[in-house]
C-alpha cells in the first residue's frame, strides 16, 4: 500500500529560456511558489504537453503492480484529489494499471499537478499540491482504508508526504510496527531534509527501508553533519532509533548511472548499474520512482535483495526511455 501526493504530471520539453523565467534548476524537485503559478497555464498554451498520472509514491505503487503482471490486485493507494477531471484522469489511469485507488475527494480545491519540465534528457519538476496538500488522518478511519491497512503487508510513502499528513505516515507506521509489517520511506528531495528534518526523524524510526538519490543522500549527510562518505551516510541511517527491533534497516541509495549502494548490518554492498546510451534517454522523470516500484515488486516475492535491485535497476532504464511514467506496454521483465 502506498500513501502519498497523488499529482497529474503536465510534462514539456522546454527550452533554458523556461527554466530561468522561473527559476527553476535541473534535476530538482521544489514546492510551486507564487511566481511558479503562471507555469501551469503557459505549458498548456505554448507546448503540447502530455498529461501523465504522476506523483512519487502513486508512481511507484504502478510501476510495483506492473511489474507483477499476471498478479493482478496486489496495489493499493491512498491519497487526496478534487473532486474534478484531473482527479478523474488520475483515478482512471491507476486503476488500469491494476492499483486499487481509494482517494480521499476534496469538493473545493483542485487536483494537484505538477509541471515536468524536460531539457536535454533531465527534468525538472515543480509541484503545486492542491488537494494533495488536503489528505488528513480521518481518511484513514473509512471502511474501505481500514481494510486495505488491515490487507497489506507491505507499506512505502515518500518524503513529500511529510509536508501534508505527518500524523497520517504516523498511523500507518505504528500499525506496521505493531503487526511486524514492512514501512519503506524515500527522502524525496533535498528540500524535505532542509526544511522538515523534524518530520524526516519521525518518519525514519518507521522505516525498514530507506531510499534515497545521491543528491537527498549527500544533503542528509550534510544537514546531519555525517560527512560526505555516502557509504558512511547510508551505514549511519541503518543504525538511526528504529520503533521495530524485530527488522534490521536496510538503507538504498541510487546514484544515476553510477552503482547503487546497499548498507545492511554493518555492510554497504555495490550494485552496478547497466548504462544507457545517451541516444535512447528521453527524459529522467520518475527513474527514482520507478527504480521503487521495480525493487518493491520482488520484495514482496520475498526475492533477494540482488534480485530486487536488479529489478529496479530494469525498470528505471525502462522509465527513462519514456516521456513521464509512461506504462502503455506489457512488462517484459525476466526476473
Amino acid at each position: 500500500m502506498g500513501m502519498g501526493n497523488p499529482l497529474l504530471d503536465i510534462s514539456a520539453t522546454v527550452g533554458q529560456d523556461v527554466l530561468d523565467k522561473y527559476d527553476v534548476k535541473l534535476d530538482s524537485a521544489i514546492l510551486a511558489e507564487e511566481k511558479h503559478q503562471p507555469l501551469y497555464p503557459e505549458l498548456m498554451e505554448k507546448y503540447n504537453p502530455d498529461f501523465i498520472a504522476g506523483g512519487a509514491t502513486q508512481n511507484a505503487i504502478r510501476v510495483a503492480q506492473w511489474m507483477l503482471k499476471d498478479k493482478k490486485g496486489q496495489t493499493a493507494f491512498m491519497g487526496c484529489v478534487g473532486n474534478d477531471n484531473y482527479g478523474k484522469t488520475l483515478e482512471e489511469c491507476a486503476t488500469k494499471d491494476g492499483v486499487l485507488v481509494h482517494y480521499m475527494k476534496d469538493a473545493d480545491t483542485p487536483t494537484g499537478t505538477c509541471a515536468a519540465l524536460i531539457k536535454d534528457g533531465e527534468r525538472a519538476l515543480v509541484a503545486n499540491l492542491a488537494a494533495a496538500n488536503n489528505f488528513k488522518p480521518s481518511h484513514l478511519e473509512t471502511d474501505k482504508a481500514k481494510e486495505i491497512i488491515e490487507a497489506a503487508k507491505y507499506y512505502y510513502i515518500a518524503g513529500f508526504f511529510l509536508t501534508v499528513s505527518p500524523e497520517s505516515l504516523a498511523i500507518v507506521g505504528d500499525h506496521a510496527v505493531a503487526n511486524n509489517k514492512v514501512l519503506g520511506i524515500n527522502l524525496s528531495a533535498p528540500f524535505i531534509i532542509e526544511f522538515f528534518g523534524d518530520k524526516v526523524k519521525m518518519a525514519l524510526e518507521y522505516a525498514d527501508f530507506v531510499f534515497s538519490n545521491e543528491s537527498e543522500a549527500e544533503t542528509y549527510g550534510k544537514v546531519n553533519n555525517l560527512g560526505s562518505d555516502l557509504k558512511e551516510i547510508a551505514l549511519k541511517i541503518c543504525e538511526g532509533p528504529k520503533k521495530n527491533s524485530k527488522r534490521d534497516r536496510m538503507v538504498v541509495f541510487t546514484q544515476g548511472s553510477k552503482c547503487t549502494l546497499v548498507a545492511h548490518k554493518g555492510t554497504v554492498t555495490e550494485y552496478a548499474v547497466e548504462e544507457l546510451a545517451k541516444d535512447k534517454l528521453v527524459d529522467t522523470n520518475g527513474a527514482g520512482d520507478a527504480f521503487v516500484g521495480g525493487f518493491l515488486s520482488q520484495l514482496v516475492q520475498d526475492k533477494s535483495i540482488e534480485d530486487c535491485v536488479k529489478a529496479g535497476h530494469w525498470a528505471a532504464k525502462f522509465i527513462i526511455q519514456t516521456s513521464g511514467t509512461q506504462l502503455d506496454k506489457a512488462c517484459d521483465y525476466e526476473g
